[in-house]
């Protein structure tokens, strides 16, 4: 391998690196935003938008990597979900399929995302308000739904009754994802959404 070769790699990997660090942080400073308790255990927390962002600009594997990265964080003791939570118990709460599902979601909405044409602002947008939906929602949605089953012992039919209540709040959510899409497509035309390579 050409040394510049190798200094274009080698630059490639930094700034991949540098931008899954950084959205690990944005969820954290999205954990400083006051969750919403509800009675099953399951907090309302502006945490999903940050998964869904990874997932939409960054792509399917930092995306994931950057939500590894978090969780590993919480994992070691860090109070850095929404409400100063951390620690390896929150991943026997209720709660904790969401918290699972951080990392897949993310990757779902990366590789819906990569699909997009990245023809214009406006269909980059569209693009990022349907890859939240999938990857944001809807799979995150399934981890939470498999969560309280296992741990909160909830039937099927309740377990898809009380995640319902999150959905409005997700949506607005993938309402702000494809939002702060658009303003970055009009800010930076050369950003490479769902990861492509240029």
């Amino acid at each position: 391998m050409k040394p510049q070769t190798l200094h274009t790699v080698s630059r490639s990997t930094a700034s991949s690196m540098a931008q899954v660090a950084l959205f690990a942080a944005l969820m954290a400073v999205l954990g400083l935003i006051p969750k919403i308790d509800l009675p099953m255990g399951v907090p309302i927390t502006a945490q999903s938008l940050g998964v869904m962002l990874a997932g939409v600009l960054l792509g399917p594997k930092r995306g994931f990597q950057a939500m590894a990265l978090f969780l590993l964080a919480v994992a070691a003791g860090l109070p850095l979900l929404s409400g100063g939570r951390g620690g390896i118990g929150v991943f026997m709460a209720p709660s904790a399929g969401y918290l699972i599902g951080y990392a897949p979601a993310a990757l779902i909405a990366g590789a819906i995302m990569r699909a997009v044409p990245q023809r214009s602002p406006g269909v980059i947008a569209v693009g990022a308000f349907v890859a939240a939906l999938v990857g944001g929602l809807l799979a995150l949605h399934l981890f939470g739904v498999l969560g309280l089953m296992l741990l909160a012992h909830l039937s099927l039919k309740q377990a898809v009754i009380a995640t319902l209540a999150f959905v409005p709040g997700d949506l607005i959510k993938c309402v702000l994802c494809a939002l702060v899409t658009h303003t970055v497509a009009r800010g930076l035309p050369d950003w490479q959404f769902g990861g492509r390579r240029a």
